[in-house]
């Protein structure tokens, strides 16, 4: 098991590197520079250059992504903000919070209604709830997440006034970010956890567990749906990964000043440390909840278990 996570982690080197690289050269690729975005069109050209110089924008492409490399190797420094001049982790890490707050409690939501609907559906075939589940699970993976923030937001907050509509001061501002962050998770899992219990229950090992006398409670619980929930979890995995760079949307329709509208507003100012060190944050997140989750499988299947063992 110890080598297994080692080789893991080796292995998430080369992913960052390229997650950096691609990013960097993204931003490289559009269009202005960050002196004439941070000075404006009409400053003088010679002020432009020499802030561009200052942030080592005027070297070439491949020079800047060494030396970019160099400082994290060597000095764990990511840069500084040009907008701000203050490091990028020291803004990063005020917002990051809230976004992880509001990931946490999108997959949360999403996991308990995904996965009960999904085996509810399963143990109940064709009949109506299986039908009207299933319905309302392509619904809602259909439905896009600004026009579900919108339209909640227009009820519960303007004709109702439950619930805020902007802000993170109290948890009442994270319940209609939440509920539209986790709908599309919700749909899905509902869906995977419906078909993998379905080709569970049809196992012979399920059938001899029924003729042995078994209650059907201990039968769906204990035996199909710890071997059913083995893609479930991959999925939840992806879902909170993708939850914490993909709340973009969601924090921009209800002004949450998490780490997606700091990203949006680094790109538009070209602020490329904060882009890069926001990216580099996300994707260690990403391959570190990936290792978590091929960990947990570990406990669940004794099988995958003895394989890492050996």
């Amino acid at each position: 098991m110890y080598k297994f996570v080692l080789r893991r982690l080796l292995l998430t080197i080369p992913v960052l590197i390229g997650a950096v690289f691609l990013v960097f050269a993204i931003m490289s690729m559009t269009p202005g520079d960050p002196g004439t975005l941070i000075l404006g069109m009409t400053a003088d050209k010679a002020d432009i250059a020499k802030l561009n110089a200052e942030f080592g924008y005027d070297k070439p492409f491949f020079i800047r992504f060494a030396n970019y490399i160099k400082d994290i190797v060597f000095h764990f420094d990511f840069g500084d903000s040009y907008r701000t001049r203050t490091p990028v982790f020291t803004e990063i890490f005020a917002r990051f919070p809230h976004t992880f707050k509001l990931a946490l409690a999108s997959i949360c939501l999403s996991s308990v209604l995904g996965i009960f609907l999904g085996i509810l559906s399963a143990v109940r075939q064709y009949s109506f709830i299986d039908s009207f589940f299933t319905i309302i699970a392509m619904f809602s993976a259909s439905m896009p997440g600004f026009w579900l923030g919108l339209m909640l937001m227009l009820f519960f907050s303007l004709k109702l006034g439950w619930l805020p509509s902007n802000g993170v001061e109290t948890w009442k501002h994270f319940v209609l970010p939440t509920i539209t962050l986790s709908m599309g998770g919700t749909a899905g899992l509902l869906r995977l956890t419906r078909s993998t219990m379905l080709e569970t229950i049809r196992q012979d090992y399920i059938r001899t567990a029924r003729s042995k006398g078994a209650s059907e409670r201990i039968v769906i619980y204990e035996h199909a749906l710890k071997n059913a929930l083995l893609p479930v979890i991959t999925s939840l995995g992806m879902n909170f990964g993708a939850s914490l760079g993909g709340a973009i949307i969601i924090e921009t329709v209800f002004g949450m000043p998490g780490l997606g509208t700091h990203i949006v507003t680094a790109i538009r100012q070209k602020d490329v440390p904060v882009v890069l060190a926001s990216t580099l944050l996300l994707a260690v997140l990403f391959c570190l909840i990936m290792l978590a989750v091929d960990i947990l499988y570990a406990f669940i299947d004794p099988r995958i278990k003895s394989k890492y063992a050996k």
